[in-house]
């Protein structure tokens, strides 16, 4: 599968709010370093495509001297779309002079973990009950996925 990357644009808000939503609930999630609710669909970001059809998204907040990550969705995992879109923001925050990419994950998503790990991404942080902080902002986070509480942010840096 032949994939390409190109920033969000005006025209694709009902594409990437049908990704978000069927990967988020919703389109709100919450941005770590800001702790507080952001609507994804309106932050800058990326589309992967292939065959004229959207097979990913990633938005981001550019965050003192980094790019926080706040959303990775691939419509078909395992496809490359994940790793086109963060190859994409990479040579972002390269070219603006970053000097970091950073994302979070909860300690449940083991999938993402390792996708995120062998891209690169070093754990640098755990933030213990983050979840139960984070559901008081957005009720809907789940107790657990696949069996597993879900209690912890799971803090990830990439150095550029």
């Amino acid at each position: 599968m032949s994939i390409s990357v190109r920033p969000i644009g005006p025209d694709d808000t009902p594409t990437v709010t049908r990704v978000l939503s069927e990967s988020w609930g919703g389109t709100t999630v919450i941005a770590l370093h800001r702790g507080e609710l952001v609507n994804a669909a309106e932050l800058p970001g990326f589309v992967a495509e292939s065959g004229g059809e959207v097979v990913g998204v990633l938005t981001y907040l550019d965050q003192d001297g980094s790019v926080e990550i706040v959303t990775v969705d691939a419509v078909l995992p395992g496809q490359g779309a994940g790793r086109a879109l963060l190859d994409a923001v990479r040579a972002l925050a390269s070219e603006r002079g970053m000097t970091r990419l950073t994302l979070t994950t909860t300690n449940d998503n083991t999938h993402a973990l390792r996708f995120y790990q062998r891209y690169g991404f070093d754990l640098v942080a755990l933030h213990r009950d983050a979840a139960d902080e984070a559901r008081k902002l957005k009720p809907a986070i789940p107790a657990e996925s696949d069996g597993i509480p879900i209690r912890h942010h799971l803090e990830l840096e990439l150095a550029l």
